[in-house]
């Protein structure tokens, strides 16, 4: 980012905290959290407090900082080094991230470069430059709607976790858009406040589905005692295979690993007989096309399809700094925004989470897909200069595809 063009953000950013449409949303235990900044040019502010949401509102008026953190933990002293801050517990917190989600679009928009020589390709990056063969890869990604659909789609598995495995109430469990490609939820319960890294390790590997092999079976193995109850994972795995044997193609029995060609037909020919008397009635043996390591690959497969694709470091972490909702993200200039579990669905990150609505500014944009924002369509660019609205071309430039002209 040029010094011009870094200036121009970080003046759109100062007139965004200045002004009526933002407001420093209600955090549970003001005084008890750590906050922490990032700030154009590399500055970081970490371990800080504020008495109350006025005195952050002056701190975030006079120095309009790139990105806004606080702690999903509670400390006896939020200033104080880590070692000190005297921890009396934390939130749940979760992060679903496109980037760590496998999507059909990543070859079409994301970007790598080479630190070392500058050699730039596009798509899912290598572990090392084919050029100079060194492993300073430095990765652009793009928040397109296929990748935050993708995200939500996992959040919305998370929050069915949440509500019917752990009992979580919707008052409880707090949704956000993260500003970038994906969603935070918040789950704030005395029951959970006081876990330690090892019970919320509990937690997300039940989520993810790490571990969990109900089968346990070997080659030669009987079936016969096995029945899918309707609680938890089992219900979650009947379910699950139901769903995925009723719309079932070819290629989907493939990726699931059946490998023989024949076996495949046959499983669709007999479909409608193995979800009744396998699946809901537990009489899993006598199908040609599925022995037990068939029934185990099916079982592995589903069980990947129905978990979620949470940031488990995230999750673990009783220390973590998360993202403050109503802030804007520095590498968008989209903002955080906090919505309803009920209009997950219709909400619309690219219309809802736009901060800068007036205004249109010359950029030179180096590199750019189709795509929306509020209600208007962009693109593609590639080497050209273009008019476009604050919002967008303030996207552009934090995500450095585009240069002010």
């Amino acid at each position: 980012m040029t010094s011009f063009s870094q200036a121009f953000v970080n003046n759109a950013f100062y007139e965004y905290y200045n002004s009526t449409s933002f407001s420093i949303p209600i955090i549970s235990n003001f005084n008890q959290r750590e906050f922490g900044f990032f700030f154009i040019g590399g500055h970081v502010i970490r371990h800080k407090c504020f008495k109350n949401p006025d005195d952050l509102l002056i701190f975030l008026s006079r120095n309009a900082p790139s990105d806004i953190y606080r702690s999903g933990a509670y400390y006896e002293a939020p200033k104080a080094k880590m070692s000190q801050k005297g921890w009396l517990g934390s939130d749940l917190i979760f992060d679903i991230d496109s980037d760590h989600i496998v999507t059909s679009c990543d070859k079409l928009h994301d970007i790598w470069y080479c630190i070392e020589c500058g050699y730039i390709g596009q798509g899912v990056s290598p572990d090392k430059c084919p050029e100079c063969k060194k492993k300073r890869i430095k990765i652009n990604t793009w928040p397109c709607k296929i990748c935050i659909d993708s995200a939500k789609k996992e959040t919305k598995k998370l929050i069915s976790f949440l509500n019917e495995d752990f009992g979580f109430s919707e008052e409880e469990i707090h949704l956000f858009f993260s500003g970038h490609r994906g969603y935070h939820v918040h789950v704030e319960n005395n029951s959970i406040k006081n876990l330690d890294t090892v019970a919320r390790k509990e937690i997300s590997d039940y989520i993810t589905g790490l571990g969990i092999d109900l089968l346990n079976l070997k080659r030669g193995d009987s079936l016969r005692s096995f029945h899918l109850s309707n609680i938890g994972w089992q219900k979650r795995l009947k379910i699950g295979l139901l769903n995925f044997l009723s719309n079932a193609t070819n290629d989907d029995l493939r990726k699931a690993g059946i490998i023989r060609n024949l076996k495949r037909d046959l499983i669709i020919e007999e479909k409608k007989l193995i979800m009744d008397r396998c699946v809901q009635d537990g009489m899993w043996e006598g199908i040609q096309a599925l022995n037990s390591i068939n029934w185990k690959k099916l079982f592995l497969y589903v069980k990947n399809l129905e978990s979620s694709q949470i940031d488990t470091v995230v999750t673990t972490d009783i220390h973590r700094l998360i993202r403050m909702n109503n802030s804007l993200h520095g590498k968008t200039g989209l903002k955080k925004v906090k919505f309803p579990i009920i209009n997950i669905d219709s909400f619309d990150p690219f219309k809802e989470a736009v901060a800068f609505k007036g205004g249109n500014i010359k950029v030179l944009v180096s590199n750019v897909p189709y795509f929306t924002l509020g209600d208007k369509m962009f693109g593609p660019y590639e080497n050209q200069i273009v008019e476009l609205p604050t919002a967008a071309a303030i996207l552009l430039i934090c995500k450095e595809r585009a240069e002010l002209v």
